[in-house]
């Protein structure tokens, strides 16, 4: 077992069925230290059609129970941040009308409910987009009731909307600099 198994608290990370700048997810997921990985199971699909390997030291739930059981790990204090990204138009709709039906849904209200810091990097964020399909890259056109709901999650208290993977780039390191100077004081 790596020694960040067992750090603790660490990341949670939640994947989503969305395609849009899913291989960069998983490179930033690689790049941190101390994460779980929440995997739903259209994300488990796409991983297979991106032909992604997950982290060899991170720790992975998998969507196999009706209930979520894994994101009990959230009231046991084990989670200084979570992360969702990709975030699909079909996870952002149901954060924000409260719906948590699936793994990631289920993480994302948990950690709601226990003040852990959430950023979510929203696929659905402007009316015209380029996003890379597994042959190549494609546009799409965002509804208005997606953009609606990205707008509205970002009224979310201790939630952080990032639009880009630049920005989540950013949201990432700004809350490594944040928990760094926590730990200093």
């Amino acid at each position: 077992m790596s020694a960040s198994k067992g750090t603790y608290p660490r990341w949670a990370w939640a994947l989503t069925g969305s395609g849009h700048f899913f291989t960069e997810s998983i490179a930033l997921i690689k790049a941190l230290d101390a994460v779980d990985l929440f995997v739903s199971k259209a994300a488990d699909e796409v991983l297979r059609m991106y032909k992604q390997d997950l982290p060899k030291d991170t720790r992975i739930f998998k969507e196999t129970t009706a209930s979520s059981a894994p994101v009990g790990r959230f009231y046991e204090g084990l989670y200084h941040t979570l992360v969702v990204s990709p975030a699909s138009s079909n996870t952002v709709a149901k954060a924000v009308f409260g719906i948590s039906d699936t793994l990631v849904t289920n993480c994302f209200a948990q950690a709601g409910k226990c003040r852990v810091q959430t950023i979510v990097f929203a696929c659905d964020t402007a009316p015209e987009m380029i996003t890379m399909a597994p042959k190549g890259p494609v546009s799409v056109y965002p509804r208005r009731i997606d953009l609606e709901n990205t707008a509205k999650l970002k009224e979310f208290d201790d939630t952080v909307v990032v639009e880009s993977i630049g920005d989540l780039e950013a949201a990432i390191a700004a809350r490594r600099l944040h928990l760094a100077d926590r730990a200093a004081s």
